[in-house]
């Protein structure tokens, strides 16, 4: 799922020790802790094979216009408010624009953005074999849908009391050129479209968090450049959420590269501070998890666990801030 190719800062970044708590740099005498609703995996681990059961989601394909379809009656079931928005073939791809919004609590003025990118790549670039075939991108792609179905099954049977909830899954963010020819602007065209044609006239969030790559059995989650250049408060906020309530296995206490990714343009085009939860790995030569763009990228890796740890430190994110805006 990921806009394939990242930034690499012109110095070496330094890390934080990772065995020491994220900080939040917010004076508060005692914050009372909101009781948040479960986030069900199993749920979450549904909705990504029924993605995938689709499969290859490469835009105007017929998996990827049948998981529209589907992806728009089950967001139905949780929200009234849902729809698509279509954007034209552009210089950057070949293909049109289909990004799916949903919004909860829709009166409310406070707004949290929640996104993923929801096509798979045209090509396994990454493999060794069958480079030229879609890959059916269980985890880049369909493991932040997933998470976000559930988190709006959750919020439609325990609504926000005054905060609203906008999800937008990205279309065409995976269809990047990647090798010599690489161009930044062809990778994230869903996000970049939406950025500079909101779905409302000068649409604004207090802040945002976009899922890309959380559901590997493996997955572990530092702090994203981009995400500290922008949204570095909410950054601490997420991470210290997670460790609080027991995922600091997960959620590592270390800074990272810059990522070029769907935050990107929200952060820089929409000026919505945006932390991107993603999945990097120093440990294999692509820089994230060796799946990445390749075939083994299918249901067989990904962890009910880490889509809870993901799942269950948003939802309790939510309601935290919910409960603060009070």
């Amino acid at each position: 799922m990921k806009q394939v190719l990242f930034t690499v800062v012109s110095m070496m970044l330094l890390f934080s020790c990772g065995n020491e708590k994220p900080k939040v740099t917010e004076d508060k005498e005692e914050v009372v802790k909101a009781k948040a609703p479960e986030f069900n995996a199993d749920s979450a681990f549904y909705f990504i094979e029924k993605q995938v059961s689709f499969g290859p989601r490469v835009p105007e394909t017929a998996a990827h216009n049948s998981c529209i379809l589907w992806l728009e009656q089950k967001f139905k079931e949780y929200s009234v408010d849902v729809f698509i928005q279509e954007g034209p073939k552009t210089n950057q791809t070949k293909y049109r624009i289909r990004n799916l919004i949903v919004s909860f609590n829709k009166e409310a003025k406070d707004r949290i953005l929640l996104c993923a990118h929801w096509d798979s790549r045209a090509m396994a670039d990454q493999d060794k074999e069958r480079k030229a075939e879609p890959i059916l991108g269980a985890d880049d792609g369909a493991s932040g849908v997933g998470v976000l179905l559930e988190v709006a099954r959750v919020l439609s049977s325990q609504p926000l009391k005054s905060t609203g909830v906008d999800i937008i899954l990205f279309d065409v963010e995976d269809q990047g050129i990647s090798g010599p020819a690489y161009e930044k602007d062809s990778w994230c065209v869903g996000a970049q479209y939406w950025s500079k044609n909101p779905h409302i006239p000068n649409y604004r969030a207090r802040f945002g968090v976009l899922l890309d790559m959380v559901g590997a059995k493996a997955a572990h989650f530092p702090k994203e450049g981009v995400s500290l250049k922008h949204a570095s408060y909410y950054v601490d906020k997420i991470w210290s959420t997670a460790w609080e309530i027991g995922y600091s296995d997960y959620f590592e206490n270390k800074e990272e590269r810059q990522i070029i990714d769907d935050h990107l343009y929200v952060n820089e085009i929409r000026q919505i501070p945006t932390v991107d939860i993603i999945y990097i790995s120093d440990e294999s030569p692509t820089g994230f998890g060796s799946h990445w763009h390749t075939h083994q990228d299918n249901l067989d890796i990904i962890g009910k666990n880490t889509l809870k740890a993901v799942g269950q430190t948003l939802i309790q994110v939510l309601y935290q801030e919910d409960l603060e805006n009070q």
